[in-house]
């Protein structure tokens, strides 16, 4: 049963955080093309989350519940490629001990996803557009086709068009896959998205590393929605990992951010960066040695009561997260 047929309207779509017009747009299209059988063809730049998309449009349509398969086509070389897609029989190559089913056939009754399907091989090509005509998968090796009963979303990040004009893709498996084709916007067409995208995988990071992190500091957010993500939205994933990984209070905090997005060769900090970090830090050492007592490490400060929470407020540092039984680490 489809995802949208459980009562539940938003469900297929629960992976992709958004809410920017673009994308609004984006998913309203992908829900329609779900609803039929046609190929989808995904074009978009590296990172902008083309494998959530397709996941998306499998769970929305009626395949839904059936096997999903995934390939992407530049991780392997021809001839594995080959068996990975259409399966081997025992003894079709040197190595080939037992038998191997391949995606076409794992993925019978659900979806096929191939994840840039303009590094598949010239050959390759050719055999996947029969396949696709044919509704019939031959194994590698094997002497009869075998039926074949999956929906293909196709996935890429170059310009199909000028792939066929160079000789590198077949365009008879263009218009073949290019039935229905959905065009990702980069993370610098949809920033509205970047909060929302920030505190979703702040929150995940933090699960992976046991932190507890609350959020991302107000004065942070403007430093996210001006950098310019050449990388999409992979590079902010990875930029709030790598706060999060840095972070030693419940808050990603503005010059914590800045720091990671710093490019390669500006490691050296300006003084009042420097004195933040350094005071941070001494702050945050004070609170573990104290098992976060704040009467105690005001004392070793040499700071009163009152002084010692307005620095924790400043820094973000939460007492509490420095009990026995919390995990810091």
């Amino acid at each position: 049963m489809a995802a949208h047929a459980t009562g539940l309207a938003s469900e297929w779509r629960r992976e992709i955080v958004a809410r920017s017009p673009a994308m609004e747009r984006l998913l309203a299209h992908a829900q329609l093309a779900a609803a039929s059988d046609a190929s989808v063809l995904l074009q978009g730049a590296s990172g902008t989350g083309k494998k959530l998309l397709a996941r998306a449009l499998h769970a929305a349509g009626a395949r839904f519940g059936r096997p999903l398969a995934a390939l992407h086509c530049g991780a392997l070389p021809e001839p594995l490629l080959e068996s990975e897609l259409f399966g081997h029989v025992k003894g079709a190559f040197p190595g080939a001990v037992r038998e191997h089913q391949g995606l076409m056939q794992s993925a019978q009754g659900g979806t096929l996803f191939l994840d840039e399907v303009s590094d598949l091989p010239l050959a390759l090509q050719a055999k996947l557009m029969r396949s696709l005509v044919e509704r019939q998968a031959r194994a590698v090796g094997a002497t009869q086709s075998a039926a074949v009963d999956v929906r293909v979303i196709a996935a890429t990040r170059r310009n199909l068009r000028e792939e066929i004009a160079a000789g590198r893709f077949r365009e008879d498996l263009y218009y073949r896959l290019n039935v229905v084709t959905l065009e990702l916007p980069p993370l610098a067409a949809r920033r509205e998205d970047i909060p929302l995208l920030a505190a979703h995988f702040a929150a995940e990071a933090a699960a992976r590393c046991k932190k507890t992190i609350t959020a991302v500091a107000p004065t942070a957010v403007p430093l996210l929605l001006t950098a310019p993500w050449p990388g999409n939205v992979r590079q902010l994933q990875h930029v709030i990992a790598r706060c999060v990984e840095l972070c030693a209070g419940s808050v990603l905090t503005a010059a914590l951010v800045e720091r990671v997005l710093a490019p390669p060769g500006n490691d050296f900090a300006a003084l009042e960066e420097a004195r933040r970090e350094f005071e941070r830090q001494y702050l945050t050492r004070l609170l573990r040695i104290t098992d976060g007592n704040v009467n105690q490490a005001a004392k070793i400060a040499k700071r009163n009561r009152v002084d010692f929470h307005s620095l924790l407020a400043r820094y973000a540092l939460d007492p509490v997260a420095f009990k026995p039984g919390k995990e810091l680490q």
